[in-house]
């Protein structure tokens, strides 16, 4: 019988929204895992009406190598900050059904609070 590995059984692993970025869109999100580790990837994107739009972030991978550490925290990662178009060092942590995902280039973070959809 093969057992799971952590991060196929970790909470972390589904779909989330985000909050909305600078052009008012929000997105979906499907965190899954990676091997041991924990990426994830842009499904969809919406206006502020709700209706899907298309963008190029569509399909894009967020995040990826996000390592968990215990207790609903995640670091050692890398995301995609769509709107500034850089990569930064990244952490998330887990409190329920948000996930706050966070993003650093030098002294400057970025970050946003996600809720879960499934």
């Amino acid at each position: 019988m093969l057992l799971p590995t952590l991060a196929q059984a970790d909470p972390v692993v589904g779909l989330w929204k985000t909050e909305p970025d600078k052009k008012n869109l929000v997105s979906h999100i499907a965190v899954s895992s990676c091997g041991a580790k924990i990426c994830g990837k842009i499904m969809k994107a919406f206006d502020r009406s709700g209706k899907e739009v298309s963008t190029p972030n569509v399909g894009k991978t967020l995040f990826w190598d996000m390592q968990p550490t215990g207790g609903g925290k995640y670091s050692d990662g890398t995301v995609y900050l769509a709107t500034l178009n850089i990569k930064a060092r990244g952490s998330m942590e887990l409190k329920g059904n948000a996930l706050r995902v966070t993003g650093c280039k030098g002294p400057a973070c970025y970050g946003q609070t996600w809720t879960r959809q499934n």
